[in-house]
This record gives structure tokens, C-alpha cells and sequence, in this order.
């Protein structure tokens, strides 16, 4: 690689980070861009989890994006209302263990959490949900900028001008289209 392109870029850019960088965009991207949950779908999710094992709000969080494969991280403000919100509802119950807040289902919350079982679970819904347009374009950018990197990883002089040269024509491109309008 061109060492003059190490020195523009900074001294602590090494291409395996941007190319990390790049991958964990892609999941951002998709997910904020694609993946919009409904109302309702945290509180199927908790019931649903606590009917497996008692666990707390942070637990609960973690669990719904590993089996959504990141594309559905609930914040914080969504989760803990709705467990406040269960809990005023007699469908779980909280006990104070290790300095955390753990919730558990009641006999009622047990019933409840059987009925959302013969339902596809939120996050199954959330992984099938087809790739609209914005996310498409925006995942072609991903990979666009992984191309772009891998240029520049291992691309002459000669064809790292010549992707330049290209991403700021379509950079152009892109900005007369939305000019058109």
C-alpha cells in the first residue's frame, strides 16, 4: 500500500480495523434501518424469556439480541417499563438477588407466557422480515466501502486513483439524483 495514504489517513488506521468497523456497520445499518418491532413485541419477548428462566432487565436485553442475531437490541426505556408494567399486572413478580433485580413469572404469567408460545416469537418475526429499499442501499454502501478498502489494502497507485475516481463520480451521481426531484 502507498505509504503516503497511511500518513493521510493517521497513524492508528490499520485496514483490519476499518474492515471490522465496516462489518459492524453493516449489522447497524441493517437494523436501524429495516427492523422496526411493534408495540407489544417487548412484552411478548419478556414473557416468553421468563418462561424459560428467571432472569434481570439487562439479561433480558442480551437475550433478545443474541437470538434476533443483533438485528433487534430493545433499549433500556422499553424494557423496564414493560417489566414495571407486567409486574403491576401480577404477571411476574421481582426479587432482589446479588444487586439485581431479577423477575420471574407468577402462576398467571406462566398461562400468559404459554399463550405467546403458539405465536411466532418476536424476534423470529423481526429475522424474516424482508430488506426494504433503504436498507438495501444501504448495505450496497457497506459493501461498497468494503471494496473500497480492500483497494486500498492492496491496489496499486494507479487503481487506488481509479476508485477514487469512481466512488466521487458515483458520490456525484447520487447527488444529482436526488436533484432531479
Amino acid at each position: 500500500m502507498n505509504e503516503s495514504w497511511k500518513k493521510n489517513l493517521g497513524a492508528d488506521w490499520s485496514v483490519a480495523a476499518a474492515l471490522k468497523t465496516l462489518e459492524d456497520l453493516g449489522g447497524q445499518v441493517k437494523r436501524t434501518v429495516d427492523v422496526r418491532m411493534k408495540r407489544g413485541d417487548v412484552r411478548s419477548a419478556v414473557l416468553r424469556l421468563l418462561h424459560e428462566a428467571p432472569m434481570h432487565g439487562y439479561q433480558i436485553i442480551h437475550e433478545i439480541e443474541s437470538r434476533s442475531n443483533g438485528a433487534w437490541k430493545p433499549s433500556p426505556g422499553s424494557v423496564y417499563p414493560t417489566l414495571q408494567l407486567l409486574v403491576d399486572e401480577g404477571l411476574i413478580t421481582s426479587a432482589e438477588a446479588d444487586g439485581r433485580r431479577t423477575y420471574s413469572l407468577t402462576g398467571t404469567g406462566t398461562e400468559a407466557a404459554a399463550a405467546e408460545s403458539e405465536s411466532p416469537a418476536p424476534w423470529e418475526v423481526g429475522m424474516s422480515h424482508p430488506s426494504g429499499p433503504r436498507g438495501n442501499l444501504a448495505v450496497a454502501g457497506v459493501h461498497l466501502a468494503k471494496a473500497a478498502a480492500e483497494v486500498a489494502r492492496t491496489g496499486s497507485t494507479e487503481q487506488i486513483d481509479r476508485a477514487t475516481a469512481l466512488i466521487n463520480d458515483t458520490t456525484h451521481a447520487l447527488t444529482r439524483l436526488l436533484a432531479q426531484d
